[in-house]
Order: C-alpha cells, then structure tokens, then sequence
C-alpha cells in the first residue's frame, strides 16, 4: 500500500475559502457501504438517515488562538509560532518561522495584535528532528488575549467571525485545528437529532496540526503520527458500552472522534470501554477493523492524507475514491468549511 494509491484530482476552486451560512445548509453525500451506493442532499437532512436509538459522539474540542507573533529577544527580528499541542502548564510544541532564527536557548518576546511587547515571555528548549520546537512560555493564559485563531494554509479568505471556525459546543480548549465535521450542526439541527430518538454524547481530543498534513513518504507505514490529548468520561464510556451491547449503532461526528474511540479501545484492551485520558497516536489504514464506530460523518480531505486512510479503512478505498470523483464531478466544496460525508 502506497502513499500515491490515496491521491486524487482536486480542482482548486472547489477548496472552500469561506464557511456556507446557515451551516447545515451544506452538501451531503450518502456513502452506503453494504450497497456500494453513493447519494446526494442536504446536511440539515442528517436525522432521515439515521435510526432511531443511534448514538452520535461528538468532539467538544475548542480551537485555540494558536498563532503568535513576536520577535527575537536579542535582535528584535520578527518571528511566528504556531503551537502545535501543550505538554504541560508552559510547556509547548510548536512551529517557529523562521526556523533559522529560532534554535535551542534562543529567548523571544510575544507582541499583542498593536505591536506592543506583552509581559509574554519563551525560550526555546529543543529544536525536534521533524523541525518542530519544544518551547517554554511563561505567562501562558495571555494565549486567550494575545493569539490569532489558526486557519489551515489553503483558506486564503479572513473569516470575519472566528466563531465560525468553532463548533456549536466546542469547550474543551486545546486544538489548534477545528474538528470540522461538527461545523455543520446547528441547534435546531441538535435538537431535531435528540427529538428523533437520536443520542448525544461527548468525548475530548484537541485536533493537532499533523492531522492534517499529507504524508512525504510513499510508504505510509514510514509515516510518523504525533500523539494528541485525549479525555473520555465515565458516563460516556459508560453510554458507548451500553450502546454496543443492544447492537445500537455509533456514528462519529468526525475523524477525529473516530481515532480517540478506536485508540481507547485498542489500549484498553477491549470492552468495556473505561473513562480515561491520555495520548492518542492510532494510525487507521485500509486493512483495519473498527471495533468502536459503525459509521463516520466527516468532511472531505486532502489527497494522500492520514484522514483519507482512514475513511478508505471504513469504506473501502474504491469506494472511497469513486466518493470522491463524484464529489468533484458534483462541484462539492472541500476542506475545513467544505461539504459532508456520511458513511454508513
């Protein structure tokens, strides 16, 4: 299995630059796995092809203001981090540019949005083999005050409400990337999911920026996956295992919330699921079974991507990428605020 067997035509005006309003108004494809089928409609028609007694899990993961400006303590030369995931109360992985200006005991400044020095103070700590920084930051709350929210480099259009890059009922504070699957669902969307007999749940994993990026090596298993926080609670876990037993269906509400199901499950070793937390580094490929979920909504991802891996393990990756030629003959729109999937 190579990286290039997960490749496809993409035309670059169906990269969606600006989120479709109201947000269930977007597109919604119908993958059947068991017919093969493909089928076309709306998202704010999600309930209709759902069963009754279905339980949708949902990453509440919040989008954090993860791109910081400043400059170098001892020069003054300007610099950008993107922070990548929080090790601990300081302490964070993140991307600098320029990286040459940026290399291990190098101290530096972040600036507020006029430009002024803040009382926000780092120091780089280790300058990581993949390019990446470990980098302390004292102060860290100004984060909230100080940071810009960070949208992926193929959305060249301003979002005039950051809002918009969040779900509904993101809370968790942790992601520097939108679980974007969940940007579809409205309130009147929820609550017409729960009126059906439709049930909600919620887990935690804050989306890390290697998510997304296409992989380098033709072999995927060369691949490297960075680990991303993960919290389950009692009463969740509790409502998955109930869920499984009456032979209920689980949908995920994303990728994301997909890879935290599967991990907690392959390291805790089977059913029952348990409430924990920890450090998620599943990789899902063609050729895995899934334990947890029975069905995925998800947006459309890029070519050669870990994500695309994942759907094609669900859905087969000839159906997967029939999916998608259609998707692009159809002139669906792709990406972050782009159009939906659900496989079934």
């Amino acid at each position: 299995m190579r990286t290039s067997d997960f490749d496809y035509y993409l035309p670059e005006e169906l990269i969606a630059q600006i989120p479709i309003e109201p947000r269930d108004h977007s597109k919604l494809m119908l993958v059947e796995r068991d017919q093969g089928a493909i089928s076309h409609d709306q998202f704010f028609n999600l309930p209709n092809y759902l069963r009754e007694g279905d339980l949708l899990v949902f990453n509440d993961s919040r989008v954090i203001p993860a791109r910081l400006y400043g400059s170098r303590d001892d020069t003054g030369n300007k610099i950008e981090l993107l922070l990548l995931s929080r090790l601990r109360e300081g302490f964070w992985r993140a991307l600098v540019r320029p990286g040459r200006r940026m290399r291990e005991n190098d101290s530096f400044i972040i600036h507020d949005g006029d430009g002024n020095k803040s009382e926000m103070m780092g120091q780089v700590l280790e300058v990581e083999e993949s390019g990446s920084r470990i980098v302390e930051i004292t102060n860290e709350f100004l984060i909230e005050d100080i940071g810009n929210v960070p949208l992926p480099p193929y959305i060249h259009e301003k979002v005039s409400d950051p809002e918009r890059y969040q779900t509904i009922y993101a809370k968790s504070e942790g992601s520097v990337a939108a679980p974007t699957a969940g940007l579809h669902f409205t309130e009147e969307l929820m609550s017409n999911i729960r009126d059906k007999g439709l049930l909600t749940e919620f887990v935690t994993l804050h989306v890390g920026w290697d998510s997304f990026r296409p992989l380098k090596s033709e072999n995927i298993f060369d691949h490297k996956m960075h680990s991303e926080y993960w919290h389950l609670s009692n009463e969740t876990a509790i409502n998955i295992n109930e869920a499984k037993q009456e032979g209920r269906r689980i949908i995920s509400v994303g990728t994301t919330a997909a890879r935290l199901l599967e991990n907690v499950f392959e390291k805790q070793n089977g059913y029952p699921i348990r409430e924990g937390s920890g450090w998620a580094d599943i990789f899902i490929t063609p050729g895995y079974e899934f334990k947890v979920i029975d069905g995925l909504i998800t947006n459309f991802h890029l070519p050669k991507s870990t994500l695309l891996m994942l759907t094609s393990a669900l859905a087969g990756r000839d159906l997967m990428l029939k999916a998608y030629r259609e998707a692009v003959d159809c002139e669906y729109r792709f990406y972050s605020f782009g159009d939906a999937m659900l496989i079934s």
